[in-house]
């Protein structure tokens, strides 16, 4: 990670990436500050499974990596030496390997085992060898890394070892899930993209023609130069903002009443199960849950899981009795 003290640049790079890169971390912020809300229940969005929010989060990702390819290109033409390459990929595997620990002991049941810190640095050793490549041999391995998930999908991959890879059928639930399948495409683009810049150094000089002109950009390429420790030091502060908020906002709890009966419609259409049975099946637990201590907390309450599985439990077996009746679901 460069230093502001740093009088001229080890890579060689345009401004315009910096600033892109400093965009799609303002993004970051913003949808990981939307999930904290949420997972706090401040808020009653879907940002885990919203259509909307989940497009967000992949133009966020895929914009990462295309902008890895495009900086490996460029380190390349600079003359930077592989050591110094590899010595990068090691900070950026480092820092991944601490989001796991880090998300295991807070989040053990979602923690992030392969997200976008390890695509990145599994995704920037792979590329190596195809800096140089020709670029319709690149362009054709991104199409085949995108498609991957869509031809060789199996259960031969669901294998914890082979979760990385994407082509699991039933892959475990995680927080941040980024695997090299279809994601190394994006990489590979960026490749594609950063052989088709025109050469150069790449270094700012007076007057050069930036995406984002005056303070602006300047702010923007600071925050795309900081990106990893922005990165592994945002969430912590805003999780911590959201939780302390939470804690000072008095619960309300028919608002709580219909945030769980909402997410269970969402979980329960998700599983691919009839939107009208999910809608009776959700209504039948909240009433269930009624007169319990479940509605008077925000966060999730390990001792109230049994109450939940008892309730879902009866639920789903009345209204498998009744659709034996012709009483169910349309």
């Amino acid at each position: 990670m460069q230093t502001p003290h740093e009088t001229h640049r080890p890579l060689s790079r345009l401004d315009g990436i910096d600033q892109v890169r400093g965009l799609a971390i303002v993004a970051m912020v913003v949808y990981h500050a939307a999930w904290d809300l949420a997972y706090v229940g401040l808020v009653d969005w879907d940002v885990a499974g919203a259509p909307l929010w989940r497009g967000f989060a992949m133009s966020i990702a895929g914009t990462f990596l295309v902008l890895v390819g495009i900086s490996l290109v460029l380190a390349d033409r600079a003359g930077v030496p592989l050591t110094r390459r590899l010595r990068r990929i090691g900070v950026i595997a480092a820092a991944a390997a601490l989001v796991t620990g880090v998300t295991l002991v807070v989040f053990p049941a979602t923690f992030v085992f392969f997200g976008i810190l390890h695509m990145i640095a599994l995704g920037s050793l792979l590329a190596l060898p195809l800096v140089r490549a020709p670029v319709p041999l690149v362009a054709v391995a991104a199409v085949l890394a995108l498609a991957m998930p869509s031809i060789a999908t199996g259960p031969l991959f669901d294998a914890p070892a082979l979760l990385p890879l994407g082509l699991a059928e039933t892959a475990r639930p995680s927080n941040d899930y980024v695997p090299v399948f279809p994601w190394f495409a994006g990489i590979l683009a960026g490749i594609v993209l950063g052989r088709l810049l025109p050469a150069g150094d790449g270094r700012s000089t007076p007057g050069r023609t930036t995406a984002v002109p005056g303070p602006a950009g300047r702010i923007l390429a600071t925050l795309g130069r900081w990106s990893l420790v922005i990165y592994l030091v945002h969430q912590p502060v805003l999780f911590g903002l959201a939780s302390g908020a939470a804690a000072l906002v008095p619960i309300d709890p028919a608002a709580e009443r219909a945030r769980f009966t909402k997410g269970c419609q969402q979980e329960c259409t998700r599983g691919a199960g009839d939107e009208a049975l999910c809608r009776a099946f959700c209504g039948c637990v909240t009433d269930a849950l009624d007169g319990t201590l479940m509605f008077q907390t925000r966060d999730s309450d390990p001792s109230l899981d049994s109450l939940v599985a008892a309730a879902a439990g009866s639920c789903r077996s009345s209204l498998e009795y009744d659709d034996l009746l012709g009483g169910g679901g349309e």
